[in-house]
């Protein structure tokens, strides 16, 4: 009785000392808190050079079209407390309706919300095609060549997703989804977030997960890569579902006595936003936001850690100013200027290599003597590790002398119906 006395003792101490890692985790996830707070307050002025900036969130997913319990009410809620601009659904195909049809469309609350799908094709590669029609379903029984094909036909935009198992890389996609919530918290280590979590997530639940986020460095090789050979767009996805979690004592339907859930709208989309620039002349529409995305005329915020809001990068010569995107044709020789609400590292790459590195600024110019494809990454570099090495920004690209041709002669444009 002695010994198994001790051996508990000693189990119990150890089970103590274990716990003081993730202790420390939880006072620097509340200091961190506090940073964050302390660094809005801090916001400078940014150009505007002609656009609004307009943030909201892509792929998303209802129980419209399974794997999802969530509600539309949930979704707008969601999006209203977040003060979301436009909200890009992503349902999945259903074979006997219409889902991207059936899910939120129009304005409700302040947001716009496009109907879209995720459909998958025969050669196992994946699309979110914005926005919807009618006979997708049909076609995931299809090529990745024939799906991209009748995207074409019908004017849509075909935006790889799961990039990590994406296999048809020659194919004539519009855009990669560069980061994927889903699949960067997949790859998270699940004892240690865990057990962060067990200390932290009740009071900090998104800065919890933020934590263990990571560059994700394949996809953004993969981009650099194709972007270099033809016009291409980058974009980050929600891949929200609000479906992790329990219930006792109830339904799906949202008569339950006891919820936990991990993975609420409201959290998601404070995680990261896709921010939109249009034109200062033209309104938030559907139209728009769709043709903004095909553009390219867009970046990633992680707005967790303090919004994003009002960053540009854009290039000046002669002839005027130029923002990111893919009609963002200009000359070798110009000046790539990146402006920042708040103090940040700015990292610029040109054909996926490092150029230029700042310290914390607001601002920054850079001459692009030498043909690419530039693009930028800022980072808050004063919030520590590991926000040192995960991007706070990451901008689609600006094509600098002689930039590729796209493989189909000219842009897609956005269905106007």
């Amino acid at each position: 009785m002695r010994t198994f006395k001790r051996i508990l003792l000693v189990a119990g101490c150890l089970l103590l000392v274990a716990q003081i890692p993730f202790a420390v985790n939880r006072y620097r996830t509340a200091r961190l808190a506090t940073e964050i707070e302390e660094l809005g307050k801090d916001r400078g002025p940014v150009p505007r050079l002609g656009f609004r900036d307009y943030k909201g969130v892509i792929h998303v997913h209802s129980f419209i079209g399974g794997h999802s319990t969530g509600t539309f009410e949930e979704l707008i809620g969601a999006a209203n407390q977040n003060g979301l601009d436009f909200v890009v659904m992503t349902e999945h195909v259903a074979n006997d309706f219409d889902s991207a049809a059936k899910t939120l469309n129009e304005r409700h609350g302040r947001a716009i919300w496009i109907g879209g799908n995720e459909v998958p094709t025969s050669d196992g590669d994946k699309f979110l095609v914005l926005d919807g029609f009618s006979d997708l379903s049909t076609l995931q029984f299809n090529s990745t060549d024939e799906l991209l094909g009748e995207t074409e036909g019908k004017r849509k935009l075909a935006l790889v997703t799961y990039p990590e198992s994406f296999r048809s890389w020659d194919a004539d996609f519009d855009g990669i989804e560069v980061f994927s919530l889903h699949t960067n918290a997949k790859a998270m280590n699940p004892f240690l977030f865990l057990m962060d979590a067990v200390w932290s997530f009740g009071s900090y639940p998104e800065l919890t997960m933020a934590r263990h986020f990571r560059r994700p460095a394949e996809n953004l090789d993969r981009f650099d890569k194709i972007s270099g050979t033809r016009k291409i767009s980058l974009f980050g996805g929600n891949d929200a579902h609000s479906n992790i979690g329990f219930h006792l004592f109830g339904d799906d339907a949202n008569n339950k006595l006891f919820e936990i859930k991990y993975d609420r709208y409201g959290m998601i989309f404070r995680l990261m936003r896709t921010h939109v620039l249009i034109p200062e002349n033209e309104e938030l529409s559907r139209v728009t936001v769709l043709e903004a995305l095909r553009r390219g005329r867009s970046f990633l915020g992680f707005d967790i850690l303090g919004d994003s809001s009002g960053f540009t990068f854009h290039a000046e010569n002669a002839e005027g100013a130029r923002l990111v995107g893919t009609d963002s044709d200009v000359d070798a020789g110009s000046v790539l200027r990146v402006a920042s609400p708040l103090p940040a590292k700015i990292v610029i790459f040109r054909n996926g290599d490092r150029v230029f590195e700042s310290e914390s600024v607001r601002s920054v110019e850079f001459k692009a003597r030498e043909p690419g494809v530039y693009r930028v990454e800022a980072f808050l570099d004063s919030l520590g590790a590991p926000f040192d090495e995960m991007p706070w920004v990451i901008t689609n690209p600006i094509y600098v002398g002689n930039p590729p041709a796209l493989s189909a002669g000219v842009p897609k444009p956005t269905n106007q119906n």
